[in-house]
């Protein structure tokens, strides 16, 4: 590890002070990606210059992906649910985290498919076979995630207005004047939300549950038994019978239906 960074400081160091510098006198391929060579040299145009800084501007997108993911898909509404459905069933460990967000990302897949499917045939294939641009590229990609998000706001505007209101925007005439930056705010407040509102309505059936048994245990004078350990089966009793988890997952998905 402590040789990576050396090297790393290294070779900042000669970038930065020695800009002329280069690694390679002759090109040096990458193996399996011949179009990519390892070269380092001083850009002389401003249009090198542009070409570095967006390609600096990608990189830091690409690190971002994940949470980008996270916030301009239905995975922000069920991993929110599931949770709820943890923490009311009383349960530590059981599932792991890990698995109900695995158990997320599958479902975010299956409901968000369509959607990839769109920005792939209209932004990445047409690009890839040179028919666009990169502008229309990031256009065409945009469209499905922005029709999708508009979509779960079900056409209440509040949102919106709050953070046009914020950045002393006009009132916009049609969702193509909302921009991107406006909606994805918009469209995580919503989700928080709807993910809290249902959290609610499931909350409701097991704390039902807690203050029977607690409201038991204290009229039998058990009052240093804690009300969680009985409580807990019979809400995965209760859970089990309704099919609980048919029941969520299909509710879920019909919400962004």
């Amino acid at each position: 590890m402590k040789k990576c960074i050396l090297i790393f400081c290294t070779i900042f160091i000669l970038i930065l002070f020695f800009p002329s510098f280069s690694f390679a006198q002759a090109n040096t391929a990458v193996p399996g990606f011949p179009y990519i060579d390892l070269n380092v040299r001083e850009a002389k145009t401003n249009q090198e210059v542009a070409l570095s800084i967006q390609l600096l501007l990608l990189l830091s997108v690409i690190t971002l992906a994940p949470s980008i993911v996270l916030l301009t898909t239905s995975f922000l509404r069920i991993a929110i649910v599931f949770d709820f459905i943890k923490r009311a069933l009383s349960l530590q460990q059981v599932p792991p985290t890990q698995v109900l967000m695995g158990i997320a990302l599958f479902l975010t897949l299956f409901i968000m498919w369509p959607v990839f499917t769109q920005m792939y045939d209209n932004g990445f294939k047409p690009f890839a076979e040179e028919q666009i641009g990169i502008e229309d590229l990031y256009k065409n990609t945009e469209a499905p995630l922005r029709i999708f998000m508009f979509k779960q706001l079900e056409g209440k505007y509040d949102n919106i207005k709050l953070f046009m209101n914020m950045q002393n925007m006009a009132k916009p005439k049609t969702d193509k004047d909302v921009p991107t930056y406006i909606l994805v705010p918009a469209f995580v407040l919503n989700e928080l939300t709807i993910a809290f509102k249902i959290g609610i309505f499931l909350f409701i059936p097991f704390i039902i549950i807690d203050m029977v048994v607690a409201s038991t245990l204290m009229s039998m004078g058990m009052i240093m038994l804690p009300p969680v350990m009985i409580s807990m089966p019979f809400k995965l009793i209760l859970f089990v019978l309704v099919n609980g988890w048919d029941l969520i997952i299909k509710k879920l998905i019909e919400t962004f239906l």
